[in-house]
């Protein structure tokens, strides 16, 4: 799907939802992963505009568990992890620009090995135990993809004294006629769901059965929402429409502003290097290019490959899912299919002649 500030301007859809069964339609529900992390991220800004929380502020101050934290230094020879304290505090900011040190196993040998050592949890099982990792940099030393928005999600539920489904649904879904959306799937959405499928040996893919988990100890505000490409067009409307979308407010534009700027200053987006290959490819969406992070966004600084304008926004979700906001250009699309592992060779050549096609057809327009 593809809208500009003058609406959707494409709409398509293929496959078939399940095996023999209905074909695939934008109402389709996706598990989306984390594309599920700007919603959060939108869920905090509101806050921050209500006075409820502040960027700099440092979390251990609402959150107990972040007071003290901890980086991992290494190995013992028995295998298990040394730590020691960190010296800088987590503020929202390093949380919302993946800055505070937090990493995810997917991408992190050491998490991995830290999650075989101890028996924490991998942070797609949403146990509360994989939120109590360790850092593995000190605040504010480097870019590094990780848990980071969970525990924002977290800062969101103490200071609003909600759920993430109950505030999701109140402050966002519901204003924008997002009624596909959630963490908690009943019957109806179920019967939608598109097929998850793994890419084997050869590129066959293999249906599997796969569904988030329903009865949660925490909601995973990384990654752990259902979505379908036309709820999700909704709310990347807004983002396009600085805040505001079919009469409803749901951020102010200077808020949507300060999100859509580069809060990682001189750091750098890098490469997401893979060490669970069933999982995830090596993913950098802009190889050879300086890229920046917003308020969970990535941050192109040159115009892209495939059209979008320096400045556009963008992120995916595990299962190859994808978005990218242009402001300059006034465009937004989406592209959902449900597959491991992520960065998939096929999807991103789908994706970025996506991307072309459009560009090049409003040109025409």
């Amino acid at each position: 799907m593809a809208a500009t500030d003058k609406g959707i301007v494409y709409e398509g859809a293929f496959g078939q939802q399940v095996a023999d069964g209905p074909d695939v339609t934008p109402d389709t529900v996706y598990w989306i992963a984390s594309m599920t992390k700007a919603i959060t991220a939108t869920a905090c800004m509101q806050l921050v505009e209500q006075g409820k929380l502040s960027l700099d502020q440092a979390m251990g101050e609402l959150l107990p568990e972040l007071k003290a934290p901890r980086i991992l230094t290494g190995f013992d020879s028995a295998g298990q992890p040394t730590l020691r304290p960190a010296t800088r505090p987590i503020t929202l900011r390093h949380l919302l620009t993946h800055t505070a040190g937090f990493v995810y196993s997917i991408w992190s040998e050491p998490m991995g090995q830290y999650e075989k050592a101890t028996g924490t949890p991998f942070i797609g099982e949403c146990k509360t135990a994989a939120l109590l990792a360790p850092l593995m940099f000190e605040p504010g030393e480097r870019w590094e993809y990780g848990i980071n928005i969970d525990w924002v999600g977290r800062a969101v539920e103490a200071v609003s004294g909600q759920s993430l489904e109950i505030y999701f649904r109140e402050h966002i879904f519901q204003p924008l006629g997002m009624a596909d959306t959630g963490f908690l799937i009943g019957s109806a959405h179920k019967a939608r769901v598109a097929t998850m499928h793994n890419r084997k040996d050869g590129g066959v893919l293999e249906p599997t059965e796969f569904e988030m988990p329903q009865r949660p100890e925490f909601f995973m505000g990384g990654g752990a929402l259902f979505s379908t490409p036309r709820d999700y067009m909704q709310f990347l409307q807004m983002l396009l429409h600085d805040g505001s979308f079919n009469g409803a407010t749901v951020l102010q534009p200077a808020t949507v502003a300060t999100m859509r700027a580069n809060h990682i200053g001189d750091l750098e987006v890098t490469t997401l290097k893979t060490v669970r290959p069933d999982l995830s490819n090596d993913a950098n969406f802009f190889p050879g290019m300086s890229h920046k992070w917003g308020l969970s966004f990535d941050i192109n600084t040159e115009e892209g490959p495939a059209g979008r304008s320096p400045g556009s926004l963008c992120w995916a979700g595990l299962f190859n899912t994808y978005f990218w906001i242009d402001p300059a250009k006034r465009v937004t699309g989406t592209i959902m299919t449900q597959l491991l592992p992520f960065a998939d060779t096929e999807v991103m050549k789908l994706y970025a002649g996506f991307e072309r096609g459009l560009y090049d057809a409003l040109k025409s327009a």
